[in-house]
């Protein structure tokens, strides 16, 4: 696991918890890389009953398994137009989150769960 110094988890209003830095983080820098714990397509149907629904990425060749995110992995929360990235790495069972734009200290860092920033498609929850 890699994680760049400074990263800290606090209550963001109106969402619950959420990653922030205290520490400039410039466009292209890699933020953190998480390990997975991968879940197989059978056992999806369970996590849609617990409270990980909500923290899971797809994961797979085709998409149809899930992981969930070690580190601040899982934590990270979503905007349309985020000012970070996440790459998954199927061979080394990792999530990496890397920064697509500059982020000045103190702020939030999220990323886009459907996987493309800009992409406004309805999440499923």
């Amino acid at each position: 696991m890699y994680q760049i110094p400074g990263l800290y988890i606090t209550n963001i209003d109106n969402i619950g918890r959420g990653v922030v830095t205290t520490h400039a983080i410039s466009f292209g820098d890699l933020i953190e890389i998480c390990p997975v714990i991968v879940i197989p397509k059978a056992e999806l149907p369970i996590i849609h009953k617990t409270c990980l629904h909500d923290y899971y990425f797809l994961w797979g060749e085709n998409m149809e398994d899930c992981a969930l995110a070690l580190g601040f992995g899982s934590l990270y929360n979503h905007r349309v137009h985020p000012n970070a990235d996440f790459v998954l790495d199927l061979e080394a069972l990792t999530i990496d989150i890397i920064a697509i734009s500059d982020i000045p200290e103190g702020e939030e860092i999220t990323i886009n769960y459907n996987g493309t920033p800009g992409d406004d498609t309805t999440l499923w929850f």
